[in-house]
């Protein structure tokens, strides 16, 4: 099943890797300098790269705290050795599965994809790992499974984030079986050829190009597939702004921001907004999962 997508990018529109953990330049006032210009995509040497503390101080990861740099504070001492992903519902072989063993049977690529954030910011990641249906797969999808259900580690003495209900812990992701069979749904355990930090999932997490990124769900314990619809977080917290499909859409707004443009990750808080692709950029690829879908209404 590995090497089924080519890459329309290369390492020259990937954001530098200090930019891609940083979010610090443009989070501040992002949301505040409303509909700027227009301008081209940005080439990553116009970028500014970001420094060490930068880097390693801004990140979103609700189970370690709500301010930004929370994560970095406190994720060091997640423990991601070992670690298994439990797989269960309607498959052929549920059980316990090793990351080791998974690992030693997939084939590592590395895939560069754009990555658009429901809060209107944007990136390109050069991401390691294996597609998730070769882990589907491996496990045996029945026939009569629709959905495929993910969730995240939840470890309160690890987590201190945890201890508040800013959401329903364990954080939920979910994917329609198609979606997650399609070949550009990966399961990265890398980036930039290095482990993911554990502020950014480790040791591995969900990636879904053609969708917001709270869709890309991290430290994944538990993959459940099943022939109901899962709960997903974020859709639990607000169904009004967070929908289950959540794909990238200029043409339908979040309720409280445009997602017409969006900023890229990397150019400073002066840098020119630049336009929101359908489904991300990837509509040639996925636009036939939703064939006979009003996108308006799902967001």
């Amino acid at each position: 099943m590995a090497h089924r997508w080519t890459n329309d990018l290369t390492r020259a529109d990937a954001t530098p890797e200090a930019a891609f953990l940083n979010r610090r330049h443009f989070m501040a006032g992002a949301m505040g300098l409303g509909l700027a210009a227009m301008a081209r995509p940005l080439a990553a040497e116009e970028l500014k790269l970001n420094s060490w503390d930068e880097i390693t101080n801004y990140n979103n990861y609700y189970e370690f705290g709500t301010r930004k740099e929370d994560p970095a504070k406190y994720a060091h001492v997640l423990t991601t050795e070992p670690w298994s992903v439990k797989i269960d519902g309607l498959v052929d072989r549920p059980g316990d599965y090793d990351f080791k063993d998974i690992l030693s049977e997939m084939t590592i690529e590395e895939r560069i994809y754009r990555f658009r954030c429901v809060e209107a910011w944007s990136m390109v990641v050069p991401w390691n790992g294996f597609e998730l249906a070769d882990l589907l797969n491996m496990a045996g999808v029945k026939e009569g499974a629709k959905y495929v259900a993910f969730e995240t580690l939840y470890r309160p003495e690890e987590m201190p984030g945890t201890q508040f209900p800013v959401l329903k812990w364990p954080y939920r992701e979910g994917l329609r079986l198609d979606e997650a069979m399609h070949p550009l749904t990966l399961i990265a355990t890398g980036i930039y050829g290095k482990p993911i930090p554990n502020q950014n999932g480790a040791p591995l997490r969900l990636v879904v190009p053609w969708k917001y990124g709270f869709k890309s769900i991290k430290s994944i314990v538990r993959i459940t597939l099943t022939d109901k619809e899962p709960p997903t977080s974020w859709n639990m917290a607000n169904a009004g702004e967070y929908g289950f499909y959540s794909n990238v859409n200029p043409n339908v707004d979040h309720p409280r921001w445009s997602q017409a443009s969006e900023r890229r990750l990397g150019g400073g808080l002066f840098a020119k907004r630049q336009p929101t692709l359908m489904f991300n950029g990837y509509e040639k690829e996925v636009a036939g999962l939703y064939e006979g879908m009003d996108l308006s209404k799902y967001y």
